[in-house]
């Protein structure tokens, strides 16, 4: 390791990338801590600390929505906007057919960067007003209009910030942006936790701090292993003579990774099951008898552990197959096999390739979505074991930290690979 580091920053390139992408974290971070004039800071920690789900969006927004900072919202309305758009690119064959063209992906990519602007005013809109009806916490009083606008376009304009600093890191093909920043989040959020832990430290909870310690070392464990998972397909490459010479015979292999979503399931997950507790508190204090005990109903049953826990677990799993058909397509590996003379030992070439693709893709990626889910609600089940132990924001940062050092390490040994090659 100590070599590869060496390596690294010998690469004048490549040093230069990783400082660049170290700076905007640190840029990230400084924005974190900047918070919105009129907010109770304090009554607002003691609100997020009682309410699971509002402890999920803290995560997602990389820690910055405890301090109400001018980046409150994180990126989560980018990650809603490109969610709306790739099941549109698989809905309506006009757009499938635009992201096929040349400059296709910029173009979705653009008017997913549009539509991020409408849901940030919507998110933000609600995030408001659902702080300024907790009158038990009295986190937000006396909001004029005019400071209800300027406080929803500071944190607006902050989410697009956000999204420009994650595409920025993205460029720099150190890892995905977006991730990298909601993990940046997270790992800040460490230093806190441990010293109060220590403040508060009770020998009776040392049980419970093993269970713990144990859940974190099988979590990182179990999602190394699945990440680095795969099931190699044998492909071989027929025989053909040009000239005097003999080309091709070679076998080897296609591998079919147990998890090719890597963190997106976890990441859109969290996004879909925040969206409808969201939407009802904009309707939590309506006239409408109806549309206020619908709202109070919605945010009840989302707040229901087994609820919550089973619908997690089950969107974890459906994202899992839903975003490996986004990037997976054995239509086209088999159109490549066929046109490079490679074939499935025993399977025909063609539509037959298709089908034993994605028969086999769906059974490896069964057990891939299985493992996510059941990681994903595991702190969960500890929690009602333990007494209360609350593990459900540990255990999903945890999921998120080490899939992003994973996807993350890979990119950036890739880019030493690429720079051997130009050596040699």
């Amino acid at each position: 390791m100590l070599e590869r580091l060496n390596q690294i920053f010998k690469i004048r390139d490549l040093r230069k990338s990783i400082l660049y992408v170290l700076a905007l974290i640190v840029i990230f971070r400084i924005a974190a801590h900047i918070p919105v004039p009129g907010i109770n800071l304090q009554n607002l920690k003691e609100f997020f600390n009682s309410n699971q789900i509002l402890g999920l969006i803290n995560v997602f927004s990389g820690g910055s929505m405890k301090n109400f900072s001018i980046v409150a919202m994180g990126v989560s309305p980018y990650i809603t906007a490109s969610i709306i758009f790739q099941l549109l690119v698989m809905i309506i064959p006009k757009l499938e057919q635009i992201s096929k063209e040349p400059g296709g992906y910029q173009k979705i990519n653009q008017w997913t960067r549009w539509l991020t602007v409408p849901l940030a005013v919507l998110q933000g809109y609600g995030m408001i007003t659902m702080l300024r009806y907790q009158s038990s916490f009295k986190i937000i009083e006396n909001l004029s209009v005019f400071d209800l606008i300027a406080t929803l376009t500071t944190i607006t304009a902050g989410t697009i910030f956000l999204m420009w600093i994650g595409e920025l890191i993205s460029e720099q093909h150190i890892g995905n942006g977006i991730s990298l920043l909601i993990f940046a989040g997270i790992v800040s959020s460490l230093p806190g936790i441990v010293q109060k832990t220590l403040a508060v430290f009770d020998p009776a909870q040392i049980i419970n701090l093993v269970i713990f310690a144990a859940i974190a070392v099988v979590t990182i464990v179990g999602v190394v292993v699945i990440n680095e998972g795969t099931r190699n397909v044998p492909v071989s490459y027929a025989r053909h003579v040009r000239g005097n010479r003999m080309y091709g015979g070679v076998n080897t292999y296609l591998p079919l990774k147990v998890n090719m979503a890597g963190v997106i399931p976890i990441i859109f997950a969290i996004s879909l099951i925040l969206f409808p507790p969201m939407i009802a508190n904009f309707f939590l204090h309506a006239k409408t008898r109806f549309l206020a005990q619908a709202s109070e109903f919605v945010i009840g049953v989302f707040q229901n552990h087994l609820v919550y826990g089973i619908l997690y677990f089950v969107f974890v799993f459906a994202f899992t197959y839903f975003y490996t058909a986004v990037i997976f397509h054995p239509q086209q590996i088999a159109e490549n096999l066929q046109k490079h003379g490679g074939f499935i030992p025993g399977i025909r070439p063609g539509k037959n390739t298709e089908d034993y693709l994605a028969h086999v893709t769906n059974r490896v990626i069964f057990a891939g979505a299985l493992f996510l889910g059941l990681i994903a609600v595991m702190p969960l089940v500890i929690q009602e074991f333990t007494g209360g132990l609350n593990l459900v924001i540990g255990g999903t940062s945890l999921l998120i930290v080490v899939s992003v050092v994973i996807e993350t390490v890979k990119q950036v040994e890739s880019q030493l690979t690429v720079r051997e090659y130009e050596g040699l």
